[in-house]
């Protein structure tokens, strides 16, 4: 076990990298969202994601039951954990879960130039959250960052719904904007519960062991979905769409990285949940870049505009929290 501690201790001090590396695959986790929603429904994707996630991580917690002097000394060690840690990590795959849902189906039904960068606001309500729960206190920066982030938040939502074309904002996109704010609220939260759950326990087995915890809560409700929502005729079971196969993978993929990673740099003593969070949702600038190059979605300079004066914002939030 020593072994672990000194690996760990030797990549902990670089918190902020690792955030940033968070951030990039969680760029890519988000494209290849908008890419298998698609063609697929959002609670198929969840499903298969979730559980191909918990089948690439049962690998390296098989490994530690069965070679744990061999693993021990890996970045992919898994440890035991007891009753109250596994229900702590119960609940941590609730809020994670229910942010998700709502996540998808605002991202089905919104352009991802409209979610990436609200999205991209996490951080300030997370640092809120820190404000209000943990006692932390904002400096001149990060007054500055929540006043640019929110103020391009508002510039923003006045036009949203005015400027594009979109069928779904045309016709009930106050749902699909409902359905975002929850998923950041809820994101928040799950932020700050973070913050708590690295200071106590494994980064790895937090990860395998909630991601085990989504999967059959998923597949419960996909399977009741399927019950009673599926068209008539069609099977119980349905394969996604070939082309999306693909793309589902990746999400699985870019999805465990970044998340230990993520939780990699919350286990540092001295990182800061409000910049790991700022840092991280940075990512959003790829998703972003996406919808406007690649899906040429509409009025590019208003949202490239508010974009930047979220990212301005959040890079106060950042200078004024190192």
């Amino acid at each position: 076990m020593q072994k672990k501690v000194y690996f760990c201790s030797r990549f902990c001090f670089m918190w902020p990298v690792l955030a940033f590396i968070s951030a990039l695959c969680l760029g890519f986790y988000d494209i290849s969202k908008k890419v298998a929603l698609r063609n697929n429904k959002v609670i198929d994707v969840l499903a298969i994601s979730i559980c191909a996630s918990a089948l690439f991580l049962s690998i390296p917690l098989i490994l530690s039951r069965l070679y744990p002097e061999m693993m021990v000394s890996t970045h992919f060690y898994v440890p035991a954990m007891d009753t109250t840690a596994h229900l702590y990590t119960l609940l941590k795959s609730a809020i994670v879960l229910s942010s998700w849902v709502f996540a998808y189906i605002s991202l089905k039904h919104l352009p991802i130039s409209v979610v990436s960068p609200m999205q991209a606001t996490r951080p300030i309500w997370t640092l809120i959250g820190a404000l209000l729960i943990f006692g932390e206190r904002l400096n001149a920066w990060q007054w500055v960052g929540v006043v640019f982030a929110i103020g391009s938040i508002f510039v923003f939502s006045l036009g949203a719904t005015k400027t594009t074309n979109h069928p779904s904002l045309i016709k009930s996109h106050k749902y699909y904007y409902i359905c975002l704010a929850l998923a950041i609220l809820i994101g928040a939260c799950s932020g700050l519960y973070d913050k708590y759950l690295m200071r106590r326990y494994d980064h790895n087995a937090v990860q395998v062991y909630y991601t085990f915890y989504q999967a059959a809560m998923m597949l419960i409700v996909w399977t009741v979905d399927r019950i009673y929502n599926r068209p008539a005729g069609e099977k119980l079971y349905t394969l996604p769409a070939k082309r999306t196969i693909l793309p589902i993978l990746f999400i699985s993929v870019f999805l465990i990285i970044s998340d230990n990673v993520y939780m990699l740099a919350l286990r540092d003593p001295d990182s800061m949940i409000a910049v790991v969070s700022t840092i991280r949702r940075g990512g959003a600038i790829i998703g972003f870049a996406y919808g406007l190059i690649f899906l040429r979605e509409n009025d590019p300079m208003r949202k490239i505009l508010c974009m930047l004066g979220i990212l301005a914002g959040l890079i106060c939030l950042a200078l004024g929290s190192i």
